[in-house]
């Protein structure tokens, strides 16, 4: 089991979910969130507002994957974030020890899903 974590552009958000459902990934916690990188957060332009402030918007994206799904869960972060430009964000990809359905009781890859 994995835990996936992506942080991306806001406006890229629709096309990354459809990815994700394209590749069979339907259980996605998504936040709003700031932060910054190399950049420190240099102001840029988002959507014709310049985004001002050492901390910029971006959405964070949480998943808990089997193996079997790992890659997929990636290369739809990956191509649906994608713009070529600075600040298209990062995937975090961390083991993850055990997870727990709660209604069920379930453990483990039962529980994810």
């Amino acid at each position: 089991m994995k835990y996936v974590i992506g942080v991306i552009q806001p406006d890229r958000l629709d096309d990354v979910l459809k990815r994700l459902t394209d590749e069979g990934v339907h259980l996605v916690t998504v936040s709003n969130v700031v932060g910054r990188g190399r950049q420190k957060g240099v102001a840029q332009v988002y959507r014709s507002h310049k985004e001002q402030g050492s901390l910029l918007k971006k959405v964070k994206l949480e998943i808990a994957v089997n193996e079997a799904f790992v890659e997929k869960t990636v290369r739809a972060i990956s191509e649906g974030a994608r713009t070529g430009e600075i600040g298209d964000g990062k995937i975090f990809v961390l083991d993850l020890g055990e997870c727990i359905r709660i209604r069920t009781g379930e453990r483990g890859n039962e529980a994810i899903g």
